[in-house]
């Protein structure tokens, strides 16, 4: 089934163009069934290129999904048409009565700030509890995810000297966890982050568990006992592309980066990256539909609010 998304996005045409079913609002009023609704709180600058990695994931599934675009603050996004904000994005004030099946909240380039310092940290702590009574199930990346652990349950994230950047080997610690139905034992995800967390950390919190892990770049997915949360540490949304641009434009910024790690064949830049992620990434999202929100969402969404648990 395809996902709904605003008329003339431009996601569309490249979604389109990989064949990858989409519908405007004329044809989705017309499906006799309940969509799902998803919102994506998108926290990157570059907007669109995000919109495609995610929109990418969310299409590999057979339910049909609504998708609303939320913009955190009015502010002019760096390397985004203010245009495009305005056409395709929602205040968070035009949704805050609304509730929704699942949310994303993607990672942002805030590494080295302190989270009270982040700019539009209230309105951030305003929406994580908000998502408590209005979301049935919320997935956090990166960032977002060590965000969310920060103000639900008080973990602060060390950072480190170097960035962790590359393609790394990750191990299932749990196959029976609906999220990795259907996982290799032994699988690749990207990350590009300062932050970290260790998987004790996680693991010391009442009802979490780290479902799948890395021994070079640690805990990748967190998952709740009530599946209301889901932190991915991670990237699996990236682009194969991605930590190239990444890496390309921190070497133009004259930072000396390592070379991503398990990356590019021989660690040579100079040739084409080496994707294998892109099955496990999504699987991981069609999962987190399935198991964590179709299956556990009220056909009611107004009966989300009976819902809402306690934070720390």
């Amino acid at each position: 089934m395809p996902i709904r998304i605003p008329e003339q996005l431009p996601a569309q045409d490249v979604l389109l163009g990989e064949n990858i079913f989409t519908m405007d609002s004329d044809r989705a009023a017309h499906q006799d069934i309940r969509p799902l609704e998803v919102g994506i709180l998108n926290l990157m600058p570059n907007k669109i290129e995000t919109e495609v990695q995610i929109l990418r994931l969310l299409s590999n599934t057979p339910l049909q999904i609504n998708v609303d675009l939320i913009r955190i603050d009015n502010q002019a996004p760096k390397n985004t048409p203010q245009s495009h904000m305005d056409a395709f994005y929602h205040d968070f004030s035009q949704v805050a009565e609304k509730k929704y099946d699942g949310l994303i909240v993607t990672g942002a380039p805030l590494a080295h700030l302190q989270y009270t310092k982040v700019k539009y940290w209230d309105t951030m702590v305003t929406i994580l509890e908000w998502a408590q009574r209005h979301v049935q199930s919320t997935l956090y990346l990166c960032w977002a995810a060590h965000a969310a652990m920060y103000h639900f349950h008080g973990v602060q994230r060390k950072l480190r000297e170097d960035k962790l950047s590359g393609v790394y080997e990750h191990q299932v610690l749990d196959p029976n966890n609906e999220l990795l139905r259907g996982f290799d034992p032994v699988f690749y995800a990207p990350h590009s982050r300062y932050g970290h967390i260790r998987s004790d950390v996680y693991e010391s919190v009442p009802g979490l568990r780290v479902v799948a892990a890395s021994a070079e770049a640690g805990a990748y997915v967190i998952a709740s006992e009530d599946k209301r949360r889901v932190f991915v540490t991670g990237h699996p949304e990236y682009d194969a592309l991605t930590l190239h641009d990444e890496y390309q434009r921190d070497t133009a910024a004259g930072q000396q980066p390592a070379v991503p790690v398990n990356y590019y064949p021989n660690d040579d830049p100079s040739l084409p990256p080496l994707v294998r992620w892109r099955s496990h990434g999504s699987l991981l999202v069609t999962n987190w539909l399935n198991y964590y929100v179709y299956q556990t969402t009220p056909y009611d969404l107004e009966q989300l609010a009976s819902k809402a648990q306690p934070t720390r």
